[in-house]
């Protein structure tokens, strides 16, 4: 890694839990929403293509903003970056818990877009922040990261569960939820990397166009890498997205239950996020993200098909296991060149949010006919797809540095 000085050890490692809480705090404020959606959809009373287009907002938000996290990232640095979204994302969703309140679609999906467009960012900015971490610590930390994210989801997921069991209204449950994580953002981003190791500049007589942020989109090991993304994405996504009302109307079972659904699933994700570095170190990107497809393969397969609550919670371990990899090791493939990497994980984030643009719409509209169980065997196709271009995450040769 061609940067500034050796920092401290000692100070890569703060900021790695720093950026670590940073993961925590995004995965609370989704699951937090998420963990709520089958009240959500019985206040509005809304079909299963309505709860599609729904959350195709979230998406839309993220999709029109994500194009251009790397300029912004460029601009303000990781550590801004960070703030300013995290900050849209929590506007965005008390902005949603008023439209609630209020009985307002219309306020709902464009406080939705609000809220999609900072995760997004939010998310490109502590991807690239992690993955300089990662590289300054010369191991890979990146699934570790993830499963902060994962962590952040189980406590929002648990929250939401404790929350539905309680009759919690779900504005309020909101609203207190978003305000304490966006605490916790301002606290942790001070701890960051200092910008210059962040976002190092081209070299001297390096071709400009060549380091733009743009110019990644021309990219093909970068778009395969953004595919890999898609893929995993398209895989977690859905299971965040509908494995609550799956459980719920496919299985016959309460929204609480719903809600420990979706809670199994992230335990799972999280727990194999934890030991994936060392997995990863051993095994490298391409045949981790090979097995890891596998599992996910079997268990959506395994949770869609079998008949009764115990069998399918099987198959939720065995698909939690496998969608845990194949976002993080994407990030820290597409960062393999620090000079490159904003501009890079711009394009793989971009590719890979793609999935909850296309996933929401297209599972809620065939969940109308064949019910949300059977609907997401769909994901099954990119699953595959992940499966054969696994091999762009391939290491890149190249020197590093390693700061102790």
């Amino acid at each position: 890694m061609t940067s500034t000085a050796a920092l401290p050890h000692a100070r890569i490692q703060t900021a790695a839990w720093a950026v670590f809480a940073i993961f925590v705090l995004n995965g609370f404020n989704f699951a937090s929403w998420a963990s709520r959606l089958p009240a959500l959809r019985d206040a509005l009373q809304f079909s299963e293509s309505a709860m599609g287009v729904l959350l195709l907002s979230l998406a839309v938000g993220s999709m029109v903003a994500l194009p251009m996290s790397g300029w912004i990232m460029q601009r303000l640095g990781a550590r801004r970056t960070v703030l300013v979204f995290a900050a849209v994302n929590v506007v965005g969703y008390l902005a949603a818990a008023t439209a609630i309140e209020q009985d307002s679609t219309l306020a709902l999906r464009i406080a939705l877009f609000l809220a999609g467009a900072g995760t997004g960012v939010w998310d490109a900015a502590m991807n690239l922040e992690g993955a300089v971490v990662e590289q300054r610590l010369g191991r890979s930390i990146m699934p570790r990261l993830h499963a902060g994210f994962s962590l952040g989801t189980i406590i929002g997921a648990g929250a939401g569960a404790a929350m539905a069991w309680l009759e919690v209204p779900l504005t309020l449950h909101l609203a207190v939820a978003v305000v304490a994580s966006f605490v916790g953002v301002v606290v942790s981003v001070r701890r960051f990397l200092p910008e210059e190791v962040v976002l190092p500049s081209a070299q001297p007589g390096e071709d400009r166009e060549r380091t733009s942020v743009f110019s990644a989109w021309l990219e093909p090991r970068t778009l395969l890498i953004g595919l890999v993304v898609l893929a995993a994405a398209l895989t977690e996504g859905a299971a965040n997205d509908w494995i609550s009302l799956a459980v719920v109307d496919g299985l016959d079972q309460d929204n609480a239950v719903g809600a420990v659904g979706l809670t199994v699933f992230l335990v799972a994700m999280t727990g194999t996020r934890l030991v994936g570095t060392a997995v990863l170190d051993r095994l490298g990107r391409v045949a981790v993200l090979r097995l890891a497809g596998g599992l996910a393969f079997v268990g959506l397969a395994l949770f869609a098909l079998v008949p009764n609550l115990p069998l399918a919670l099987v198959g939720v371990v065995l698909w939690g296991m496998g969608a845990a990899l194949g976002f993080p090791v994407g990030m820290s493939a597409a960062s393999d060149d620090p000079v490159r990497a904003a501009g890079r994980v711009s394009v793989v984030s971009t590719v890979g949010y793609t999935a909850f643009f296309v996933g929401p719409p297209l599972i809620g509209l065939l969940a109308e006919h064949v019910g949300y169980r059977h609907a997401l065997l769909v994901i099954l196709v990119p699953i595959a797809l992940g499966l054969l271009v696994a091999g762009a995450a391939r290491e890149q040769a190249g020197p590093a540095t390693v700061d102790r």
